[in-house]
């Protein structure tokens, strides 16, 4: 007899199934797109019209997803969007990829994956496949994704539809590993919901690693990022330590990098950003404050990192000082917004503190990014100066925040008065030149 789970492996394995992705960010759009281009037929749901319009002209908003090749996708039909939830009512196949920030209490902001089940479990149906990638602490996908999928119906997960959570593990910028390539890990509810889950998304990536749970998928991904915050932490603590030390911090972490093994190169800066570091080992952490337990690591390196941006903003008082001024009324070129360099992504971007911070202490304050021409941040806005040149000679200060390829350092530095790097962008590390001060 032929099961629903044997239809559907029927329908995933001829590329027939009809797929869904809520979610058209930096997750959704990539993910749809490789989709789209393995044969599937996809539709997008998001709820901002302003996206669904450029997507159906087959434009992009994702410099990861050029418009070339979104464009043949829409023309061939391989894929459409839609803000309408009622698109759900046909799909086989549903990934949600919606954002999950952290609120300013510090707990997990679980709103949209909330909304996304709501809508979706209106249009639950048997033969359905649905796998969560927002990151999230362990648990979520079963105890609260599941009962809301099934508070309403009869019906049965690892039966009637299947349900599995796979991290998402975007890096914007990366042209090495893409959403192709790399290797993405799926757990399930059930044996048979990480098989279903595991045989569709390998229609299209190049290697899925199935595991055991829906609980592992969902710590793995969290002990990923949490692996990185606490060892940027560690740097970042190594930096202050070397500053009051009078010792070169870049010259140390060069050093101790020659060593072949047992060391992994992890560099300083202005303070952690993007969209997972910063926020998904918190997610951890509060899930086990629940428990009665306190994730130590977490929360010392959450209290390192987040410190940065003071440290950064003393640092340019200690700039200014060596030319007997203050912060007060001094004028400050931040350059760089973006949390990384040669990208757009604004997100948690530790610039956006930084000229805060600055503002605050009465600091006048403008910035240069090439790609992103306009912040908007609480209670302030500010533009993209338009001649770097004049504004770099115009500053009391430069403070390099994002180290972006396209700058050049040692005009920058010429022309300057004086000039923080906080990521020794200008190879001017320690005292090696009297207008630099680095980290």
């Amino acid at each position: 007899m032929t099961t629903t789970k044997d239809t559907l492996l029927q329908k995933l394995e001829a590329n027939e199934a009809k797929m869904v992705v809520l979610g058209l960010g930096y997750v959704g759009l990539p993910l749809a797109a490789v989709f789209g281009e393995s044969g599937f037929h996809v539709t997008g749901i998001d709820p901002d019209k302003n996206k669904i319009d450029q997507l159906q002209a087959g434009e992009s908003y994702i410099p990861d997803v050029p418009s070339a090749e979104i464009k043949p996708l829409v023309d061939k039909g391989q894929f459409r969007s839609s803000t309408d939830f009622a698109e759900l009512k046909d799909a086989d196949a549903v990934s949600i990829c919606v954002p999950t920030p952290l609120r300013k209490t510090g707990d997990p902001d679980l709103s949209y994956i909330l909304a996304a089940t709501e809508d979706l479990a209106q249009y639950l149906h048997p033969g359905m496949v649905i796998v969560l990638e927002s990151t999230t602490y362990p648990g979520t996908t079963r105890e609260l994704v599941l009962d809301k999928l099934t508070e309403n119906n009869d019906l049965e997960v690892g039966k009637d539809f299947f349900l599995a959570f796979s991290p998402e593990r975007v890096d914007p910028g990366r042209e090495d590993w893409t959403t192709k390539n790399m290797p993405k890990v799926i757990g399930g509810i059930t044996p048979d919901c990480s098989e279903v889950a595991s045989a569709w998304y390998g229609q299209a990536l190049e290697n899925v690693v199935m595991v055991s749970s829906a609980e592992v998928a969902e710590m793995a991904k969290l002990l990923e990022n949490t692996f990185r915050m606490v060892n940027i932490g560690l740097v970042n603590e190594m930096a202050v330590m070397c500053d009051r030390l009078g010792v070169d911090v870049w010259e140390v972490i060069d050093a101790a990098a020659t060593k072949p093994f047992g060391f992994m190169k992890f560099t300083p800066g202005p303070g952690l950003g993007g969209h997972c570091i910063p926020i998904d080992p918190l997610y951890l952490s509060w899930k086990l404050k629940s428990l009665n337990y306190t994730a130590r690591f977490i929360e010392l390196a959450s209290e390192i990192n987040t410190n940065m941006p003071r440290y950064v903003v003393d640092k340019v008082q200690d700039a200014l000082n060596q030319h007997a001024k203050s912060l007060n009324g001094s004028h400050i070129l931040v350059l760089g917004a973006a949390y990384k360099p040669d990208i757009d992504d604004l997100r948690e971007s530790p610039a956006l503190d930084v000229i805060g911070l600055l503002r605050e202490k009465q600091a006048t304050v403008s910035y240069h990014d090439p790609y992103i021409p306009h912040l908007s941040h609480e209670d302030w806005a500010l533009d993209s100066v338009d001649d770097l040149t004049a504004a770099v000679k115009d500053a009391d200060c430069v403070c390099i925040i994002t180290n972006h390829s396209n700058y050049d350092y040692a005009a920058i530095v010429e022309a300057a008065k004086q000039v923080v790097d906080t990521r020794n962008a200008t190879g001017h590390s320690g005292n090696t030149h009297p207008k630099v001060l680095s980290l």
